[in-house]
């Protein structure tokens, strides 16, 4: 133990001395949340509209008011036909047209199906069909007062028609954010655990640090224990400063138990780590070990992890990749712990999981380390 600490001391203080990786350590990790808290906001609001009334009744007045009043849509722009929308969608200052056909309001007093039709610029898939079940939703609700205000008096308000309320549970405002925010812990801690320190051990094979520890008593093990413990310690840190940012700046809930977080996070550190330290047997250079470490091991894994995109929507060759990749399971934990408030009595498969890969990369790192030091 005496030599594994002297080990770890010198990691320390070598990590201390070197002005580039400590800013990399706190600052990345809170620029990667302000702009993935910031930026990655798939909520859609103030989408602007154009509005072609051809009506021009009370009637078609209200259901605008209905569209303006509802926060989503605001009104930019109005027209007298169809055939003037293909400009404001062309040049971007409209997303979304509302047509209101002629009759509209006859329509509507005499109990008939009254005519309206939205357009969408279809570039932007996302905030378009976003917006129009926005839309479909504001018809919707039109559809329904006009159904009420032709009913017999007398009857009653809910014969011959079923009432739908619904409830969202864990995420009640569907706040993107709350899906997208927690993920950047995951980002940071393969930043810090797995990037960083392959950097540090090939910048001792270039120097020849390495080296000359090779000629020590040190046992291989030891000497693999003391370079990667810092950054075990430094990825738990940052865990904790990134949690609070998360639950006090975007307001984030963690439902579940801080200390069933941090026991998780120990368990995905292992891969991590691993990672890491089997990228640094590979390359010789600092160079090669970035462009290995983020465009072989961390693109795809993020990519593949269900972090930013669903794994059910990838193709069937993917889905089965995705088992092997500890993102996802640290994914799960992530919302699990933040959103529903999940114990380890919930969370146990995807513990066993990353235990599991954890320890055979690690053994694995550790193994093709000791043969590149022999």
């Amino acid at each position: 133990m005496h030599e594994l600490l002297a080990v770890i001391v010198k990691e320390l203080l070598q990590l201390r001395q070197d002005k580039k990786m400590i800013p990399a350590m706190v600052i990345g990790p809170i620029i990667q949340l302000l702009a993935l808290g910031y930026a990655a906001n798939l909520d859609v609001a103030h989408v602007p509209m154009v509005l072609v009334d051809q009506d021009r009744s009370p009637a078609s007045r209200a259901l605008v008011e209905r569209f303006t009043g509802a926060g989503t849509f605001d009104l930019v722009g109005a027209e007298d036909g169809p055939a003037a929308i293909d400009p404001w969608l062309v040049e971007g200052r409209a997303q979304l047209a509302l047509v209101i056909a002629p009759g509209y309001g006859e329509a509507v007093a005499a109990g008939r199906a009254p005519r309206v039709q939205v357009i969408a610029d279809g570039t932007d898939a996302n905030s378009s069909g976003l917006g129009l079940g926005y839309a479909s939703q504001i018809l919707a609700g039109a559809g329904a007062q006009m159904a009420a205000a032709r009913r017999v008096p007398g009857m009653s308000r809910t014969a011959g028609r079923y009432e739908l309320v619904p409830r969202v549970w864990y995420n009640p405002d569907l706040k993107s954010r709350w899906f997208y925010v927690p993920a950047v812990i995951a980002m940071v801690l393969m930043l810090v655990t797995m990037i960083l320190p392959s950097m540090a051990i090939v910048r001792e094979k270039e120097i020849g640090t390495l080296e000359q520890l090779s000629v020590t008593p040190l046992r291989s093990w030891q000497l693999v224990l003391g370079k990667l413990t810092p950054f075990l310690g430094l990825g738990m840190l940052d865990m904790l400063l990134v949690t609070g940012l998360v639950t006090g700046l975007f307001h984030v809930p963690l439902r579940g138990s801080l200390l069933t977080l941090a026991f998780l996070t120990f368990l995905f550190l292992l891969t991590t780590l691993g990672l890491g330290l089997l990228v640094s047997t590979l390359v010789r250079t600092m160079q090669q070990a970035m462009g290995l470490c983020v465009f072989v091991l961390m693109v795809p894994m993020i990519y593949l992890s269900g972090l930013i995109f669903p794994v059910e929507n990838m193709p069937r060759g993917f889905q089965i990749a995705s088992y092997a990749i500890p993102v996802k399971y640290y994914a799960n934990v992530l919302r699990g712990v933040f959103l529903k408030g999940s114990g380890l009595d919930v969370l146990w498969p995807e513990a066993l999981s990353l235990l599991g890969i954890g320890l055979t990369v690690l053994t694995l790192a550790s193994l093709r380390f000791r043969k590149s030091l022999e």
